[in-house]
């Protein structure tokens, strides 16, 4: 069956739409594979069942929405509608408000913390970063041939008070 439809040429290109085999003469056929010829019913490429990575999100995302239910009921319902429903032990309502409060300033301070950390961790500035053995000076006189047609500058560092200059200084 795969030998009559060119699966097994060694210059045929395999792609999920079509089978593309060229012959020596340079005539490229096309085939297109019947999707009712399949071996099994998972698929061409025969991996079965779900990966790993599949499930684990699908378990974490309702173990998610279940929690959030959770901890909703635990937070708004009154406390004799919990004891209605069976559920007489349960943490105090106090951590409804702690939790996420201290959840939030340990973020907010780790952010700051980082950010502090990478600070103290940047040399200060000198003039080692602004001028150094690679520097290049701009040319003072470029010869101009005509008065149309200025030839193209050579590649220079702009000095930094020049740069601050048109920066920051509006004329």
């Amino acid at each position: 069956m795969l030998e009559d439809k060119g699966w097994e040429d060694p210059r045929s290109v395999n792609s999920p739409r079509r089978i593309l085999s060229f012959s020596k003469n340079r005539k490229a056929t096309v085939f297109f594979p019947d999707p009712d010829d399949r071996d099994s019913g998972f698929g061409v490429s025969g991996d079965q069942g779900p990966k790993t990575s599949e499930v684990y999100g699908f378990v974490g995302s309702i173990t998610t929405v279940v929690a959030t239910v959770l901890f909703l009921v635990w937070a708004y319902l009154p406390e004799h509608w919990l004891h209605s429903l069976g559920i007489v032990y349960y943490p105090s309502r106090y951590w409804a408000l702690a939790a996420p409060a201290y959840a939030m300033m340990t973020i907010s301070l780790a952010a700051g913390f980082y950010i502090g950390l990478n600070f103290l961790a940047t040399p200060p500035p000198s003039f080692s970063m602004i001028y150094d053995e690679f520097t290049r000076e701009p040319l003072r006189n470029v010869p101009s041939t005509d008065n149309d047609e200025q030839p193209t500058e050579p590649i220079s560092d702009i000095r930094i008070d020049q740069i601050n200059d048109l920066m920051f200084n509006p004329k």
